[in-house]
């Protein structure tokens, strides 16, 4: 015979278990939103707690209360959830050390896709809205940013003072002003109102060239809060021709890893239409093909 019989067969094995008294504190605890680990012999926090230490000796029964915050060890995605999965849409299982703990505990973690996880990120708990004493109490872990948003917004009036302000003055003409020290006739830009070296008024400005050196430069690959321009670009100290003090500004025109210590860049100006008494005249050096400057020439502005 081809037609062969079947059925569903479900096999259940209900049983009762004690919790004891330290898991079954633990389990108690978030009923009320409390997370708690156990100290162990050698000054280690448990969470979860356990009766008794990886080694086999027994806890102190001594509990911390923790903070509901941790970070994400380790983690895998799960895309298309199972019936028997205690989520319906994508989550994670995450393995999370708790603040303050020297374990971790497994559980889940709730985000959009995995783009949004890292391991090393900081997570927190969710709790669940009705409580029964169970690990289900905790719902779920989610990405916690360490950052708080604090909104400020001023709005007053700067006044740079005279020798800013003929700095800046000198940009609205396409001029880079430096001042100069009387005692070793040095050329500091932007200028100061006094000597670094002998603290003596510095009333004296000189034009420099809108070309020099760049000694040192640094690639930011990273975004960060504020910023206004959109990574990768790259931020360099020139010292420029007639100057002895690095100026600082954008390295653009070239490749990144053409960029090196020693290379003679020009500035890339705005349209004259354009020009207002700002740095920002200048959108950024670029390469002039001089030869690089030899490093003993630069050395002293590192």
């Amino acid at each position: 015979m081809s037609d062969h019989l079947a059925a569903p067969y479900t096999f259940e094995y209900t049983y009762r278990r004690s919790m004891g008294p330290v898991i079954g504190r633990f389990l108690e605890g978030l009923r009320y939103e409390i997370l708690e680990g156990v100290k162990t012999a050698d000054g280690r926090v448990l969470c979860p707690p356990q009766e008794y230490d990886e080694t086999g000796a027994p806890t102190t029964g001594e509990f911390v209360q923790l903070r509901p915050t941790g970070v994400l060890k380790s983690w895998t995605w799960v895309a298309e959830p199972r019936e028997n999965h205690p989520r319906k849409t994508p989550f994670a299982f995450a393995l999370v050390q708790i603040d303050g703990t020297d374990s971790c505990i497994t559980h889940i973690l709730d985000a959009k896709s995995p783009k949004e996880l890292e391991t090393g990120m900081r997570v927190r708990v969710r709790w669940a809205k009705e409580k029964r004493g169970t690990i289900q109490d905790i719902e779920c872990f989610e990405p916690s940013s360490p950052i708080l948003l604090g909104p400020v917004h001023l709005d007053f009036s700067v006044m740079p003072g005279v020798h800013q302000t003929a700095y800046l003055r000198g940009f609205e003409q396409g001029k880079i002003l430096g001042g100069k020290c009387k005692a070793t006739g040095k050329v500091y830009v932007p200028p100061r109102g006094a000597s670094p070296v002998d603290g003596q008024p510095m009333d004296e400005y000189v034009e420099v060239a809108d070309r020099g050196v760049l000694t040192t430069f640094t690639v930011v690959r990273i975004p960060f809060e504020g910023q206004k321009l959109t990574p990768p670009y790259c931020f360099g100290a020139i010292v420029l021709d007639g100057s002895d003090l690095p100026f600082y500004h954008l390295i653009s025109g070239v490749a990144y890893d053409e960029i090196r210590m020693g290379m003679r860049v020009k500035a890339k100006w705005k349209p004259r239409e354009e020009w207002e008494t700002s740095v920002e005249n200048i959108l950024y050096f670029e390469p002039t093909g001089e030869p690089d400057a030899p490093f003993e020439s630069y050395s002293e502005h590192l």
